[in-house]
């Protein structure tokens, strides 16, 4: 597989995140819901001013640092796809890779141009480039009530646990989850090139097993 069909990968979760964002917020109004299955999993529209779980840093430029760590973020990760292919590494890793790399072009997209396509900046920006809100639209209600009285601490207040989400965000989910759950298929194989003694006798030995289990044949 040549190295830039990976590339391809990222660039299908950028098409399919984008268009999305721009449904939800043309046929939506802010804080709209669509009950997709049941009340648990729905459509919500609305929008992520940071980062994960709406964290912000520090205003005026919190946001412009923010979005050019972005910026160096993805060209890494893209340098790194090319570099992973070059190294021969399993195929599943670099797909992996180029999720987390499309569901991060996706969100950076949204930080710097959706200030001026949906003018949807804070109205404290200074600029509307770079301070762009990102779009969440999938809405996991996971719980939502009040705590028994009887619990320690937490007992009798009001609890939400309910993630709002969106493509990009999904992409690098899946991506991270996958490298985690398959790191050793993934990995092994540079402990072999990092032995390629151990590697050799390891054929070498599978080799002689073979000709004795073929002269007993």
């Amino acid at each position: 597989m040549k190295y830039w069909k990976y590339y391809l990968v990222a660039l299908l979760v950028i098409l399919i995140d984008q268009l999305s964002k721009w449904a939800v917020h043309t046929y939506m109004d802010r804080f709209d819901e669509i009950h997709l299955i049941g009340d648990w999993f729905k459509l919500h529209y609305t929008l992520n001013p940071g980062m994960a779980f709406g964290v912000e840093l520090p205003p005026p430029y919190g946001k412009i640092l923010l979005t050019s760590f972005r910026l160096v973020a993805v060209t890494g990760i893209a340098y790194y796809i090319y570099k992973l292919w070059q190294r021969h590494a399993p195929k599943g890793l670099i797909t992996c890779v180029s999720l987390i790399l499309g569901g991060a072009i996706g969100n950076l997209i949204d930080s710097i141009f959706y200030g001026i396509i949906y003018d949807n900046a804070p109205i404290t920006a200074p600029t509307p480039w770079f301070h762009g809100q990102v779009i969440d639209m999938l809405y996991v209600d996971i719980y939502e009530g009040i705590l028994p009285a009887s619990w320690p601490l937490v007992g009798g207040s009001h609890v939400s646990l309910w993630p709002i989400f969106n493509i990009a965000d999904s992409a690098i989910f899946i991506g991270v989850a996958l490298i985690l759950i398959f790191q050793n298929r993934f990995f092994s194989h540079d402990e072999d090139d990092d032995h390629p003694v151990a590697a050799d006798d390891a054929a070498a030995a599978q080799a002689r097993l073979d000709a004795e289990a073929s002269e007993v044949a």
